[in-house]
């Protein structure tokens, strides 16, 4: 990499290493200690659907669209709030109201349990072009993996819309207001697979929550391979087993596919070394964070992207500062930091390069034996086909060698659960 393009991304390190966490534009007005992220996705710039990504709503937005999503929180609490983004919108976001629930079959809610959802006090909110903004507490007690249904209506043109692509969840919209409309008539048109504006939900209230972890990464941890509609994702699934443990704590979910570690992409989002600071260092409650990154620096190199355009040829070295980087920024606000090997990549299209192959063993002999993160999953050995170590094993294997179906994501879960103190 020429000094030129280095620089960016040097830069970004230096930045990361010495921030403070990224502050939303809170309307809550509790102590942050007393909330944990329950659920969170993140966000990335708009992009127009096509036969790779699917379809999507991103580019046109909504108007006079109520957008319904059904989402799964992690923790218990007695109170909940839900986080609204605006962070790569081109004009104001004007959100003329907001309503929680009770899901009942898709986009159906069980009546009586609709509640309103209020900025400062107000039903109607503006959230700026690069923000986020926070609701008040609504009452509305949910359990571990109970899920609840957010609707946002947006009367007039929202321009592009802050979205996820990869949500593997049903997201519904209906002309109109049908923020408190139980039934789901109104949103029996089309469906997306992405989640659109909502950045989070968060709970307070249950003395038994105590805090977060963040996963962070790409595609193996956005859940890419997994079954949608199953909450299969390993996030999801270390849930799941936090919970059966007795353990409470909730998980957040920071993935984007096909992100990466010293890359911006136009289309998978920014950067790893620069989007630590909000995603993870900014979600509430945070007190752990698992770091899988870095597969697609080392397959995706010079490669043009999926139409989204070519990034840097890395090298080990220049992937391990970057680890570096996150581990102290998560050091400097006490964040626990947990790193995961890079799984194989053998027979995988574009990725499986000898010289790959010698950046990945590099990088993941590093992550195992240098003592910088506080635990190490070793999902490269774990993951691994016993018969070419190189490979998945056929059974974890979504069918690209590269992805992990829904009993790799178990396996994951699994080894990363035994990490979390």
């Amino acid at each position: 990499m020429s000094t030129g393009r280095l620089l960016p991304v040097l830069t970004a390190l230096l930045l990361l290493a010495s921030a403070a966490p990224a502050n939303a534009a809170s309307t809550g007005r509790d102590h942050p200690a007393t909330w944990s992220a329950a659920w969170s996705v993140t966000h990335h710039h708009p992009v127009p659907g096509n036969d790779w990504f699917g379809a999507n709503w991103s580019v046109p937005g909504f108007a006079n669209e109520s957008v319904r999503q059904v989402v799964r929180v992690s923790a218990a609490g007695s109170l909940l709030r839900i986080r609204v983004s605006n962070r790569y919108g081109s004009q104001p976001l004007r959100l003329t109201g907001a309503t929680v629930g009770r899901p009942d079959a898709g986009a159906a809610v069980r009546p009586g349990t609709l509640l309103p959802v209020t900025f400062d006090r107000r039903r109607t909110t503006t959230v700026p072009v690069g923000a986020e903004t926070t609701s008040d507490p609504v009452l509305l007690p949910v359990r571990a993996l109970e899920a609840v249904t957010v609707t946002l209506y947006f009367a007039g043109a929202t321009g592009p819309a802050t979205y996820h692509q990869d949500g593997l969840t049903s997201t519904y919209r209906a002309t109109g207001d049908h923020r408190f409309d139980h039934r789901a008539a109104a949103f029996s048109g089309e469906t997306s697979q992405s989640w659109y504006h909502l950045a989070g939900v968060d709970v307070a209230g249950s003395p038994r929550t105590r805090g977060t972890v963040v996963t962070f990464g790409d595609s193996l941890t956005d859940g890419y391979g997994s079954t949608p509609g199953t909450d299969n994702r390993y996030p999801d699934q270390l849930a799941e087993r936090l919970v059966a443990a007795g353990r409470p704590l909730a998980v957040a979910n920071a993935g984007i596919g096909g992100n990466k570690l010293l890359a911006d992409s136009p289309c998978f989002g920014e950067r790893g070394v620069t989007r630590f600071r909000h995603d993870v260092l900014g979600q509430p409650g945070v007190r752990s964070a698992v770091v899988l990154i870095g597969i697609n620096d080392i397959g995706g190199g010079g490669f043009p992207d999926f139409g989204c355009g070519a990034s840097p040829v890395v090298t080990a070295a220049q992937l391990i500062d970057g680890h570096r980087a996150l581990i102290r920024a998560a050091h400097a606000h006490r964040i626990t930091v947990i790193g995961a090997t890079v799984p194989p990549i053998k027979n995988a299209a574009g990725y499986d390069t000898p010289g790959n192959e010698a950046v990945r063993d590099e990088v993941n002999t590093w992550i195992r034996t240098s003592g910088a993160y506080d635990a190490v999953v070793d999902l490269d050995r774990i993951l691994a086909d016993p018969a070419d170590t190189d490979a998945l094993r056929p059974a974890y294997d979504h069918g690209d060698h590269l992805h992990l179906n829904d009993a790799g994501a178990s396996v994951a879960a699994a080894a990363v659960a035994a990490r979390i103190r």
